[in-house]
């Protein structure tokens, strides 16, 4: 069920379609977004000096993780393009919520796995619900409406369906989601000169003790623990059954630290590593992204490192010995490292983390 400004959203619309357009249009979620778009984008860097002390947890495209406010200071993600960020937070108790949803395909399971600490089974709870990414990659009047959870029809995008998909679900569940931010297509949405589209943000970090969001960018120092494992779960997700319609297990909330779910790869995908190594930076944009034109001047790189990482390391239980995770606890010099379970484990240095600065 969905709130706008403390009222009940119409359950009678005759369209889904109708539903994310008159909630686009609503006079309380416009003023939102023109707030949210007159907010200057922080950029987060843990190598700055004089930086913002605080614990925050990082969330890649197609994870999720639930951060106590009690425990994490802040929580975020970044790098959406035809991605929806998604957060949920329990006006009671902080619980808060963050996924990066890339998919219709993840959307009902994912409200799920979210919602499984946040509410407690308690449907009197009232959740704070924003929604920012998902530009506007084709104009309004070419979008056919389609949103089936296995294909993308042409002309629809990609960004449309997954909103629409998720203002669906949150419809149609029995807890109470106060709509407060819907910065997603138009108003997520800025064009050149030459009329091509971009996101206006990318990302955004959650306070966790007020639950105020703000527009962010994440640097290499920032996305961490296990960045690059991390990176290349995202599409060997696709080829493993285990993942079928969820999202990635990242963070384990009750005991305060990173547990990357295991996900296996296979060697046609370290084929299409090796081949893919081998394309232009051009090539790789237009064959690798759903929106070549609005990706960030880090895409092809974090592509490439994930390449170089399965070619060296084709194998993937060698990564995840036995299929466990890569488990990494918060350590009293302020750091994430990794928890060593057999002595084929071995450092990861890409765990430490420090603290972060605005700038």
């Amino acid at each position: 069920m969905i709130f706008v400004d403390g009222l009940p959203f119409p359950t009678d619309s005759s369209q889904e379609r109708g539903a994310l357009v008159t909630l686009l249009e609503h006079p309380k979620l416009v003023s939102a977004s023109n707030s949210f778009e007159a907010m200057q984008e922080v950029k987060l860097s843990a190598s700055k000096e004089n930086a913002l002390q605080g614990r925050w947890v990082y969330v890649f495209q197609r994870e999720f993780a639930t951060v106590d406010p009690a425990i994490i200071d802040f929580i975020g993600t970044d790098e959406a393009t035809t991605c929806v960020g998604l957060v949920i937070r329990n006006q009671r108790n902080g619980m808060t919520s963050v996924a990066h949803m890339d998919s219709t395909i993840v959307v009902d399971n994912g409200l799920t796995q979210m919602l499984s600490l946040v509410v407690d089974k308690n449907f009197d709870d009232d959740l704070d619900v924003h929604l920012i990414g998902g530009f506007e990659d084709v104009l309004p009047k070419q979008a056919n409406g389609s949103t089936s959870s296995r294909t993308q029809a042409k002309g629809d995008g990609y960004s449309f369906p997954l909103c629409t998909k998720i203002i669906e679900t949150l419809r149609e569940r029995e807890e109470k989601f106060h709509i407060q931010t819907l910065f997603v297509l138009g108003h997520n949405t800025k064009r050149d000169s030459q009329g091509n589209a971009y996101p206006v943000f990318n990302g955004f970090l959650v306070k966790t003790s007020t639950g105020s969001v703000i527009p962010a960018s994440f640097d290499r120092t920032t996305r961490r623990p296990d960045e690059i494992v991390r990176r290349i779960r995202i599409s060997a997700s696709h080829e493993d059954p285990t993942w079928n319609g969820k999202l990635l297990e990242t963070y384990d909330t009750q005991n305060d630290r990173f547990v990357i779910a295991p996900c296996s790869w296979t060697f046609w995908q370290v084929r299409v590593a090796l081949t893919l190594q081998d394309l232009s930076d051009e090539e790789i944009l237009l064959q690798c992204s759903t929106s070549p034109s609005a990706e960030g001047p880090e895409f092809v790189d974090n592509l490439r490192r994930q390449w170089d990482y399965l070619i060296k390391q084709p194998h993937w239980n060698l990564t995840f010995p036995t299929r466990l995770p890569r488990v990494f606890e918060w350590t009293a010099d302020g750091s994430w490292k990794r928890c060593l379970f057999s002595p084929q484990d071995s450092w990861d240095e890409d765990g430490a983390q420090t603290s972060f600065q605005m700038t």
